[in-house]
């Protein structure tokens, strides 16, 4: 006699007692799958049983290179920066800040020279009249 009861993983998941049975590590790794969503997620989940092993160890084969990829990922970004490193993006960033203060001072001096020209347009109109 078979258990066909499922169980809830509290992600809306529905995965028997069977097919966690059967295939837990496949099964962990389908929900925690980041490149999946939830339908997707149950509709692999579902299929499990009726798949062959060639197709199960193609799908775990997948999954494992998908967590190794973000795997690598995360240890890229997550490493410390060496002093080197940091002081190259200090300055890296301080010549972009002093970048766009250049821009914002001649937006700023050619706004002025507009203005005073408005200015001196309007009191020359004014005085002509």
């Amino acid at each position: 006699m078979t258990d066909n009861s499922t169980a809830n993983t509290g992600s809306d998941l529905s995965i028997s007692d069977e097919t966690r049975a059967s295939f837990p590590e496949l099964v962990d790794m389908i929900i925690g799958s980041e490149s999946m969503n939830n339908e997707e997620r149950q509709y692999w989940i579902n299929i499990l049983p009726i798949m062959t092993p060639e197709q199960i160890q193609s799908l775990l084969d997948i999954l494992n290179n998908e967590k190794a990829q973000l795997d690598a990922i995360d240890k890229k970004y997550a490493k410390p920066l060496s002093a080197e490193e940091e002081q190259e993006q200090i300055l890296k960033t301080e010549a972009q800040i002093q970048e766009k203060r250049e821009e914002r001072t001649e937006q700023e001096e050619a706004f002025e020279i507009e203005d005073e020209e408005a200015s001196d347009d309007l009191l020359e109109k004014i005085s002509d009249l």
